[in-house]
């Protein structure tokens, strides 16, 4: 039997590809236009941005159920001796309270991380847990050395409208009635209680992209970055002047640069533009 399986949820906004290389499995999260529930990959980004722009009720998102986490465990345990489940930060989605409850039936076997963040900032704790376990570390190692790198992450993201933030409730500490009368575009941080925090806001969506690019570099506090992704919700150009902007300030290849997915798209919007770094 292989050693350890490595789980998330969708939110991770992983590519196929990232899947593929990392050997994770995801236990995807739903989206429902009206009638129309979607899970998965069954609801392409371009599709869904596309609904999005065309208004009319937000759609909904629903976390997993703790019977779908168990079917995914049960599966994995056939061919692996433990699992290594990371999810969303249990303060913005019950997502991780469902793989608890499931978690239940497998006792010692299943390990839960609450990664006190979201997409590509969870993304890099699974590419660095996915390492570890390709170089045979145990579990009890890998749980300690996530809980380190949890602390050395930092991801930020800003707005184009701060509306589907305030319309799916999950504003968090985020300031958004002034922001969004005076077309003021926030910098978000996802903070250490895994919640969103207002870091900064700018009056437009370069001055806020700058100030994403300062914001990494005075959150280093003397620390190194190793690893920088980025993503974006149907606003590529943004992404991709943020991404030579950080390249560039820290001289390291981006690791990642993908789309915000439906789940957590529902409540950014379109026009977002984030990143994640890794310190060490």
């Amino acid at each position: 039997m292989k050693k350890i399986a490595l789980v998330t949820d969708g939110t991770a906004d992983l590519t196929d590809e990232m899947k593929k290389d990392y050997d994770i499995h995801v236990v995807p999260l739903k989206v429902r236009f009206g009638d129309q529930e979607y899970s998965g990959n069954e609801l392409s980004c371009e599709e869904f941005y596309r609904r999005l722009a065309e208004g009319g009720e937000l759609p909904k998102t629903s976390q997993p159920t703790p019977e779908e986490f168990g079917r995914l465990y049960t599966t994995l345990l056939q061919e692996y001796q433990e699992i290594i489940s990371v999810h969303v930060s249990s303060a913005l989605s019950g997502t991780f309270n469902s793989a608890f409850l499931a978690k239940e039936k497998f006792k010692e076997k299943v390990h839960l991380v609450d990664s006190k963040t979201l997409s590509l900032g969870m993304g890099l704790m699974l590419m660095e847990a996915a390492q570890n376990i390709k170089k045979g570390q145990d579990v009890a190692w890998i749980l300690d050395n996530l809980a380190k790198v949890r602390k050395n992450v930092e991801t930020l993201f800003t707005l184009n409208t701060m509306e589907y933030l305030q319309k799916g409730g999950r504003i968090g500490r985020v300031q958004g009635f002034m922001g969004s009368l005076l077309n003021i575009k926030p910098i978000v941080r996802v903070g250490d209680d895994g919640v969103y925090h207002t870091y900064g806001k700018a009056h437009s969506q370069k001055k806020a992209l700058d100030s994403l690019a300062l914001a990494f570099r005075d959150l280093a506090k003397g620390r190194k970055p190793i690893r920088l992704v980025l993503v974006h919700g149907a606003a590529l150009q943004a992404a991709q002047y943020l991404k030579e902007t950080l390249e560039n300030a820290f001289q390291l290849p981006t690791t990642a640069f993908t789309q915000v997915g439906p789940v957590i798209g529902v409540h950014t919007g379109p026009g977002t533009v984030g990143a994640a770094v890794q310190y060490e």
